[in-house]
């Protein structure tokens, strides 16, 4: 398996949400499309006026091989229930440090579940769900360098 990249649906601030990501990894994006970008007789979902700016696909690279990747659900599909999102993001740190500059990161205006702290499995980890309603897991572990 060469990557598993985390796929996020978002209720039309996905742009938002990415270039608050961005602020936190750095990087580039790799592509934003809007679905004004693809709208054609053969898409004939991406020409409703009321989602033109909306974005259909968002990509950042974060580290070596991983990248996370959003849209925004188009109007016809009804809304996200963003509270709903059971799913966690998995960042593995390489230091202590780049794990406290995530978390304090991603986690600011969110609602912090576990704090960042040695954890009773022998890592230094942290639980949260960051502003965007997105559930989040930082981890570094010493042992596996």
């Amino acid at each position: 398996m060469k990557a598993i990249n985390p796929w996020i649906n978002f209720n039309g601030n996905a742009e938002e949400a990415f270039t608050f990501y961005r602020s936190v990894f750095g990087g580039e994006f790799k592509r934003i499309v809007r679905f004004k970008d693809v709208a054609s007789p053969e898409f004939p979902m991406a020409a409703n006026a009321a989602d033109a700016e909306k974005i259909m696909h968002i990509a950042l690279p974060i580290g070596k091989n991983n990248v996370l990747i959003a849209n925004d659900v188009p109007s016809f599909l009804g809304k996200v229930d963003e509270n709903e999102n059971r799913s966690k993001i998995h960042v593995v740190a390489d230091s202590r440090e780049e794990a406290d500059k995530i978390f304090n990161g991603l986690s600011a205006g969110g609602n912090v579940e576990m704090p960042i702290d040695d954890s009773p499995w022998g890592t230094y980890a942290a639980m949260f769900r960051d502003k965007y309603g997105i559930e989040w897991i930082i981890e570094f572990d010493p042992n596996n360098d």
